[in-house]
């Protein structure tokens, strides 16, 4: 009998009922207990959508993030966020966002604040996590009470749960030293916490724990390889069984290491190639579990089911009860429900499964292998018959779309002269200042704006009533950018709903959902588009919002647009054809959008690749084809402009460092980056490698609601500086400014012009 599981549920609710509880906590409309019992109810919810598979999981649930949870459980807490009293969980919020609960008294304790922890990507998705900190004086400590609290919670009501904790060797590996740290130096401290934590479960009645390390997927020296072998030798005391958990990749050469640790069971990633199976089942020990990822947890097309059967069936044959089977990776990665979107498109509904839907595929798999495939061949049938409709739908193919990508050639990703020529043309033209200013694109979307969105798309108010009252926005953004001093200025995207589905819902071969919101980092959530066919543009998307934008100032307006990459890793993209080409089509799209721009009379424009680093696939020796298009495509979108039109891009929460030289190939007049909560590290880069252009390194950090003071931001700016020829350097906020509120925004950007005149005298004198 095949066993089934799930790896993780989206914690988020399934309508985004996490993300508002939280909301209202912070602005402090509503209590910790409110807070603690809607989370509650979604605990509940998703355990009951899971409730069909043989095991669930418990502890994939988070306040904000899994890595945060862990750091927590370890109380591997940095300095500043220590000697707080209250509860834990606004404590929690301070090193997550740097403040909890906002109150109208200035020392209360939930709202002192602190810097928040560094953020980046979690391994090639668009998730975010904050980033474990080590140091000399590191040390961990068990506390459970959390996770505890939730396995007695799930066991209230289901009998058979698994608990879901990050892994020692993947935990040191996400981590940050502060210092000369060896951070596998720390290992021989956390593994006596790790046995705490596994002898409490078996305390608390469990008898398997999902540890995930998906680090496995990576390239390992010797040395994190004898971590993994020290690390598990050290739990097999524990009377336990351990499933480690590999997902986003193959095993490859660490397929030996993985399948001869001393744990129960395994489980890999096989939802895109099967070639690693055999390997495993050979290696692995005859008393081992092997858990297949026999479904992507990361895209939402429907499953051949039929097709996954097919090789799935000899396998459950010759493993017969070893064989567990589950989504690839945890599901955090999709939407929670496919039912929600009554208004999409019935036939690309059908072609599409969310996390409800792919947890009903895994438990109709094991009812097919455990029960014969004639008991439910209605069920086959039908999902046969939806997967032959996609593969032959004339909705999918574009014919000119594809002869227009087929006739790229090399010379529509060339500007006409280099930077250093480029550069004298645009200052001729712009006349911008040392150190100059400006903001990422978006300004605080407040809730009238998003009320007034929804209006014009539900058919309440007209457009011209709506295209008013967007204007009204644009102007006062212009308005307060121009009091504030600003150099370059932007229009503030009232109009746009989100960087990737604004663009989408403009294009061709896009569909979008209703409610299908993907956790982004804490209640920060996004609505992926998804790529069903051949991409091209009607029409100009942008032009009439900046023209209008730009005549209300003399000052230089920039172009805002998203990137085709980001386009591309922000999106549900097809899986009929190679990602590469889906972007190429983007790029072309996108490349009209600019030259229309320039036309208008945009002298500077912004093609944000946000995303382009998150791409970069998890082995290295991939990463140079990886590169080598994706690079190409920024350029056939951005390189067909006039030598004074300047091209900026920009990139948040990406450790880059290791791609800079193709950074460089992009040859953006300007990138801007996130560095404001690294403090600078990553702009280490660049004391080995000499960047040709220019760049603006955060200076304020907007995912945090504390206001940067000047003196903080002229510092950053004069670290940046030991790195960087001060004619390159501009001065900016992290990312853009949507989700922060005017009353933050408008302060933190007076102080960061006021740093920008103080280092232009700095510079004079």
């Amino acid at each position: 009998m095949v066993t089934t599981h799930n790896l993780g549920f989206p914690r988020i609710g399934r309508q985004r009922e996490l993300k508002f509880a939280l909301e209202a906590y912070w602005q402090g409309e509503s209590t910790l207990a409110e807070l603690i019992a809607a989370a509650s109810n979604v605990r509940q919810t998703n355990w009951q959508h899971q409730a069909a598979l043989d095991f669930i999981p418990v502890g994939d649930f988070s306040f904000y993030d899994h890595v945060l949870d862990m750091t927590f459980l370890l109380s591997n807490l940095p300095e500043r966020v220590k000697g707080f009293d209250g509860h834990e969980l606004d404590n929690y919020f301070r090193l997550a966002r740097g403040r909890s609960q906002q109150t109208n008294h200035p020392h209360h304790e939930c709202c002192s604040g602190v810097r928040a922890g560094e953020m980046t990507k979690w391994f090639d998705t668009n998730y975010h996590y904050i980033v474990p900190e080590f140091s000399h004086s590191t040390t961990f400590q068990l506390n459970p009470s959390r996770i505890i609290n939730f396995i007695q919670e799930a066991k209230a009501s289901h009998s058979r749960i698994k608990p879901v904790i990050i892994g020692p060797v993947t935990y040191l590996a996400l981590g940050k030293a502060k210092d000369d740290t060896n951070k596998l130096d720390l290992l021989t401290k956390l593994l006596p916490v790790y046995g705490e934590l596994l002898e409490l479960f078996i305390e608390n009645g469990i008898e398997w724990v999902q540890i995930d390390e998906p680090i496995l997927v990576t390239e390992l020296d010797s040395q994190w390889q004898h971590a993994f072998n020290t690390a598990y030798h050290h739990l097999k005391f524990c009377k336990i069984n351990i499933l480690i958990a590999s997902y986003f990749g193959q095993l490859k050469d660490n397929l030996y290491l993985a399948t001869n640790l001393p744990v129960a069971g395994l489980h890999i990633d096989v939802s895109d190639n099967q070639s690693e199976i055999q390997p495993v089942i050979n290696l692995l020990a005859p008393h081992k579990i092997l858990s297949l990822g026999v479904i992507s947890g990361r895209n939402i097309w429907r499953s051949d089911l039929t097709a996954i059967l097919d090789w799935l069936e000899p396998i459950a044959n010759q493993l017969k009860e070893r064989l567990w089977i589950a989504p690839s990776c945890s599901l955090l990665h999709v939407p929670v429900d496919l039912a929600n979107e009554d208004k999409m498109d019935k036939e690309i509904r059908t072609w599409l499964s969310f996390a409800i839907q792919k947890i009903e595929e895994i438990s109709l798999l094991g009812s097919a292998i455990n029960q014969g495939r004639g008991t439910l061949q209605d069920q086959l049938n039908k999902n046969k018959a939806i997967i032959e409709t996609r593969r032959s739908s004339a909705r999918v193919n574009n014919h000119q779309v594809q002869e227009r990508v087929k006739a790229i050639h090399s010379n529509m990703g060339q500007r006409k002269n280099p930077h250093s020529i480029r550069v004298t043309k645009q200052q001729a033209l712009l006349q911008l200042p040392v150190f100059p200013t400006t903001t990422i694109g978006s300004f605080p979307q407040t809730k009238e704006i998003r009320s007034t969105r929804n209006k014009y798309k539900s058919g309440i108010v007209s457009f011209t009533d709506y295209s008013q009252a967007m204007k009204s926005e644009i102007e006062r953004c212009v308005r307060e950018q121009e009091s504030i001093g600003l150099d370059v200025l932007v229009h503030g995207e009232a109009e746009r709903n989100d960087m990737v589905e604004y663009f989408g819902e403009q294009l061709n071969g896009y569909v979008f959902s209703q409610a299908g919101w993907v956790q982004s980092y804490g209640s920060r959530c996004v609505k992926p588009p998804i790529i069903y066919g051949d991409i091209s543009r009607e029409k100009a998307m942008t032009v009439d919002w900046t023209v209008y934008a730009q005549s209300l100032t003399k000052k230089p307006m920039k172009g805002m647009l998203t990137g085709p990459v980001t386009m591309l890793n922000w999106s549900f993209v097809r899986d009929d054809q190679p990602r590469s080409t889906t972007c190429k089509q983007l790029s072309l799209a996108l490349r009209d959008e600019v030259l229309d721009l320039e036309r208008a009379g945009i002298k500077v424009i912004q093609i944000d690749e946000a995303a382009l680093r998150e791409g970069l696939p998890l082995r290295q020796e991939l990463w140079q084809d990886y590169l080598r298009w994706a690079v190409e495509c920024f350029r056939i979108t951005a390189n067909g402009v006039e030598d004074e039109t300047q091209i900026h891009t920009h990139m948040c929460y990406s450790e880059f460092n290791d791609i800079i030289e193709a950074v460089a190939q992009m040859d953006a007049d300007v990138i801007t980056i996130e560095t404001s909560r690294s403090d600078m590290e990553l702009l280490e880069a660049f004391e080995h490698f000499n960047y040709p252009n220019h760049i603006g390194p955060g200076v304020y950090d907007i995912h945090t609601p504390n206001i940067p003071n000047s003196q903080e931001i002229k510092q950053l700016m004069e670290k940046a500086a030991q790195r960087i020829p001060v004619q390159h350097l501009w001065v900016n906020p992290d990312c853009g400014l949507k989700t922060r509120r005017w009353d933050e925004v408008i302060p933190a950007l007076e102080n960061m012009m006021k740093a920008a005149y103080e280092l232009r005298e700095s510079i004079v004198s």
